[in-house]
């Protein structure tokens, strides 16, 4: 088999290039992905208003967002298509052996993705051709196949952490069954945590940048109207968001108890364990950390008295780095819950005086919020993927195994670390000529707005 090849020839060389590849491909993916899930919809929202109120402002944010959003997408498009050709160059263990049980949600996510793409050229291009309800409904299967893009991508994922659907014999995967792969254990709170991050970091990296205008003195309708509908799509989904990771975690414990050890720095099994805010792993111990009596024991399993699994149990050689897990699950949980008292802010005060909080520390928050959404972000998933480690399949084969034995890897890292400094540079340089520029649409519906002044 491929797998028993590759432990014989593969380097630490090797493992740690392929490693780095895609840790870099897919965080950088990731962001954008994100933006292609949530930003369609927030950018429907400021299109529906705009129509429903007659605000001229609604109407040119959604236009200017649509310009954003295409040259996102087609930079996502590149990052993705880059990913397609990793799995199988870097982790031909994996895909040559699990292929066929992995293959069904990839193959529909390529349908979603054309889906998109052919809605996202008819909204672009009919903006000065269609009458406003139709072009409004065109947009409407962009949302969706965003979505269901993104949950295809990530049920994959989840079988990678739950491996069902399959059986081996004599060594080889038989009676495959692709939709119990699909729709494995894992499946629902790991792309409902997803779906919901999306909205998060759309919703507030988009409103970051009305913050930041906001505080050079722009306060203008549409630079406030720019901050108001992004955020308040990602504070209402904040608390939702709260509660899935919290769904996410106890499935962690059920299913996942090393991860979950690593999660907290739990080295030794026993019961009534505390919740640990911070420390570090050092000699098999969790140091300097702030301790919550019975927290973890109750939060994992609904008991203060509840066994928690801990390090000791696994083999050295299985266990996942607990500093890096740890860490990140603690800047995860940490960046949440600073946005849900950011959302909880924005709430009180617009409840007593129906406006924005007014202490300038509101809009120095808010403007972080973009970044603080993205880091946590990529914690997440640093958690999610580092915290199986050393399994690729979660107990069913490992990374060494499934990487390419062929030398040169990392010179592949290095060209595929230049691609992506260069999209980095020619995405943010396009998206600030669209920033500076103020785009006048020409639909005879829409002569309202080429009279509006943007200060």
């Amino acid at each position: 088999m491929f797998a028993q090849a590759a432990m014989e020839s593969a380097t630490p060389a090797n493992l740690a290039a392929a490693r780095s590849q895609m840790a870099l491909s897919l965080g950088w993916h990731i962001v954008l992905a994100c933006f292609g899930v949530g930003m369609p919809a927030i950018t429907l929202i400021a299109e529906w208003r705009g129509h429903r109120t007659g605000d001229a402002a609604y109407r040119l944010l959604a236009r200017r967002w649509a310009k954003a959003m295409g040259v996102l997408f087609a930079v996502g498009a590149v990052s993705g298509t880059i990913l397609s050709f990793e799995m199988g160059l870097l982790w031909p263990g994996l895909m040559g052996t699990y292929g066929q049980v992995i293959g069904l949600p990839f193959s529909l996510e390529g349908i979603a993705f054309f889906i998109e793409a052919i809605f996202l050229g008819i909204y672009l291009y009919a903006w000065d051709r269609l009458p406003p309800i139709p072009h409004l409904l065109s947009g409407l299967p962009i949302v969706v196949a965003g979505v269901a893009s993104a949950f295809f991508v990530v049920t994959a994922n989840a079988w990678m952490q739950q491996p069902t659907g399959f059986d081996t014999k004599g060594g080889r995967v038989v009676a495959v069954d692709p939709w119990a792969a699909m729709f494995n254990p894992a499946t629902p709170p790991q792309t409902t945590h997803m779906i919901l991050a999306a909205f998060m970091v759309a919703g507030f990296g988009m409103a970051s940048v009305y913050a930041v205008t906001m505080l050079r003195g722009r306060r203008d309708r549409y630079h406030r109207l720019g901050f108001l509908v992004p955020f308040t799509v990602a504070a209402l989904v904040t608390p939702v968001q709260i509660g899935v990771g919290d769904w996410a975690a106890h499935f962690v414990a059920d299913n996942q108890p090393v991860k979950l050890a690593a999660m907290e720095g739990v080295f030794e099994t026993k019961r009534d364990v505390p919740l640990h805010l911070g420390g570090v792993a050092i000699d098999g111990e969790l140091r300097y950390a702030v301790e919550i009596p019975y927290g973890l024991s109750l939060l994992a399993h609904w008991d203060p008295d509840a066994e928690v699994t801990g390090l000791n149990e696994t083999p050295p050689a299985d266990r996942p780095p607990v500093n890096i897990v740890h860490w990140g699950f603690q800047i995860m949980v940490g960046i949440g819950f600073g946005l849900l008292a950011l959302a909880a802010w924005a709430a009180w005060a617009w409840r007593r005086h129906h406006d924005l909080p007014r202490s300038p520390w509101f809009l120095r928050a808010a403007a972080l919020s973009g970044i603080g959404a993205v880091a946590a972000l990529e914690a997440g998933w640093i958690v999610t993927e580092v915290g199986r480690q050393p399994w690729i399949v979660y107990g069913v084969l490992r990374t060494s195994d499934a990487v390419n034995p062929a030398p040169g890897l990392v010179w592949g890292f290095v060209l595929v670390a230049i691609v992506y400094l260069i999209l980095t540079v020619a995405t943010i340089y396009v998206l600030r000529r669209l920033a500076r520029d103020v785009p006048v649409p020409t639909a005879p519906q829409e002569r309202d707005v080429a009279d509006y002044k943007v200060v």
